[in-house]
């Protein structure tokens, strides 16, 4: 997993929802295990109230989120579009 630095934005909810939503898959992916910890660690804390991740936490979810759907197009090859 290579950590990108992405421009800071202020996530959204839905944002931060969906991230959370994608993490356990991110973690059961990655073959770094500071990044699988670290998942853990995020799906944990995001059960506290109030709970927001920091910027730093925030760059490094979306990275890991994003290497999942990378990784898995790649393995996968071309993605297929399925019609009725």
């Amino acid at each position: 997993m290579t950590i990108q630095r992405h421009a800071f934005t202020r996530p959204s909810e839905e944002e931060i929802e969906r991230l959370l939503y994608h993490m356990p898959a991110a973690v059961s992916w990655t073959e770094n295990t500071w990044a699988a910890n670290f998942g853990r660690s995020i799906i944990r804390q995001a059960n506290r109230r109030r709970w927001a991740p920091s910027p730093k936490q925030l760059n490094i979810m979306r990275t890991m989120v994003s290497d999942l759907f990378s990784r898995g197009v790649k393995e996968e090859g071309e993605l297929q579009v399925i019609e009725d």
